[in-house]
């Protein structure tokens, strides 16, 4: 299943996209696409309803991040081989961990948006996977279990706020309309390997990523079970696996970096496609 939200800022309703391309409404079964719809059993529930006489959503609603009340989004930084040679990066013997401010997470086709004093800002395509089930201390043999499915996320990077400001990464990872994810969550069972998707991103519709997650140094299954021997993955919490070569930081001899105006498109392959326009904050 393709799960998705729809409607203004706020006032989003559930939704599925079904095999006719159509958007088709969920509110007489479910209230949002959140924790309480993520666990294999509630899933299965919907799978089995009659998704086909459910009512079509007419026109062309906003899309919004495809999970509401997102617990936490986790991200791992450098977590491609490739990337981490473009940053002329040592890989990292074990993940990079930072967090993304939920008020970063936005739809999918938002209006990303500058700060002002804003110099380096960056895309960053990548493959995200939502939690369905509590973890702690989960084996990577258990692993798989407790996500519920994937979705696209982009991670938008302020360079100077993130690596020349001081401090942790977090404040150049999290101004607001940072965190454009979905447009759909696509459930576990439709992805066979997490690890062999192809990645793409373009700017202005020049192609600057075009990678594939089997260059993940760290994939999925292991970074269920290395997060949760810290702290407890809940239901609705996001976590974003990085990205690959092809950022505006790493193009020679002058890195590009997003102005107002800009557009992006990002794409995995049999997650979707996020377009969103750059604008004056």
């Amino acid at each position: 299943m393709k799960l998705l939200r729809y409607g203004q800022i706020g006032s989003e309703k559930p939704g599925v996209l079904g095999n006719d391309g159509e958007i088709r409404d969920l509110s007489g079964l479910i209230t949002d696409i959140d924790a309480s719809v993520l666990s294999d059993q509630a899933l299965q529930k919907l799978r089995d309803a009659d998704l086909s006489k459910l009512p079509v959503v007419s026109g062309n609603p906003r899309i919004g991040a495809c999970v509401g009340n997102i617990g936490k989004m986790i991200c791992i930084g450098l977590n491609y081989s490739d990337h981490a040679a473009e940053t002329g990066a040592t890989p990292p013997p074990e993940p990079i961990i930072f967090m993304k401010v939920n008020s970063a997470i936005c739809g999918p086709n938002d209006d990303v948006r500058i700060p002002k004093t804003s110099e380096k800002t960056d895309w960053e395509v990548e493959l995200g996977f939502v939690i369905g089930k509590k973890a702690k201390y989960v084996s990577e043999t258990e692993a798989m279990d407790h996500v519920a499915g994937y979705c696209i996320v982009n991670d938008v990077s302020e360079r100077s706020f993130q690596a020349e400001r001081s401090g942790q990464w977090t404040k150049g990872k999290s101004c607001d309309t940072f965190g454009p994810t979905g447009p759909w969550m696509v459930t576990r069972d439709e992805i066979s390997d997490p690890q062999n998707l192809k990645m793409t991103l373009d700017v202005n519709g020049k192609r600057y990523q075009d990678g594939s997650t089997n260059t993940m140094i760290f994939g999925v299954k292991f970074l269920v079970h290395y997060l949760s021997q810290f702290f407890t993955l809940h239901p609705g919490d996001v976590v974003s696996t990085g990205t690959p070569p092809g950022v505006g930081l790493g193009v020679k001899p002058n890195p590009v970096f997003l102005k107002p105006g800009d557009e992006m498109h990002l794409s995995i392959e049999g997650l979707g496609e996020q377009r969103q326009k750059c604008i004056a904050d």
